[in-house]
């Protein structure tokens, strides 16, 4: 009788571990420099063009956020990309 108990007793313990690992957790999503990368939420608003005059030339810069790809828990992942153009000043 006693062999019996301790056994119950040692599958009721991995049982309660087993019920503990399979729990999912919740991700936890984190970044230096949210400038360039977000997680979840609405399509982050892009700042403004910029133009910088380096004498002969100037260089335009455009940013543009874009939907990369999804997080395990679906939320979305967005990176901005920076676009640059050189082209001649306008006097």
């Amino acid at each position: 009788m006693k062999n019996f108990h301790v056994a119950l007793l040692g599958v009721a313990t991995i049982s309660t571990l087993l019920a503990g690992c399979a729990a999912p957790l919740k991700p936890s999503y984190t970044t230096n420099n949210p400038e360039f990368i977000r997680i979840g939420g609405e399509k982050p608003v892009a700042r403004s063009s910029e133009v910088i005059n380096t004498g002969t030339y100037c260089l335009h810069i455009s940013h543009v956020w874009k939907s990369d790809s999804k997080t395990p828990d679906g939320d979305t992942i967005w990176t901005m990309d920076t676009f640059r153009k050189a082209a001649a000043c306008k006097q």
